[in-house]
């Protein structure tokens, strides 16, 4: 076999979340740095936190915002079109409307 091949092992490599929390693990990497641990997951914690790095949440908000507006143009297009395609009213119902 070759030597010197395999990447330097650190058994004791040290993990540091976002938060704070720090502990130890065996890689290639003496430090590692990463976004969640054991004690800021919203799995293990119950609560619910987001992490958006790539601000997907407002992007997606901002779609259903003008996917909304979207629907209410078409209600009121599809209002006025049934309006104006309503059949003419009789002499007797205009004048009847007069009074």
């Amino acid at each position: 076999m070759k030597a010197s091949v395999h990447p330097q092992y650190f058994d004791q490599a040290q993990v540091i979340c976002v938060c704070g929390n720090k502990f130890n693990v065996g890689s290639t990497k003496e430090i590692i740095h990463i976004e969640l641990c054991n004690k800021c997951h919203p799995f293990y914690t119950g609560e619910q936190k987001f992490v958006d790095s790539a601000s997907r949440i407002q992007k997606f908000q901002k779609k259903q915002k003008t996917a909304e507006e979207f629907k209410a143009t078409v209600v009121i297009k599809t209002e006025e079109k049934r309006k104006s395609q309503e059949a003419p009213k009789s002499l007797r119902d205009m004048l009847m409307s007069l009074k």
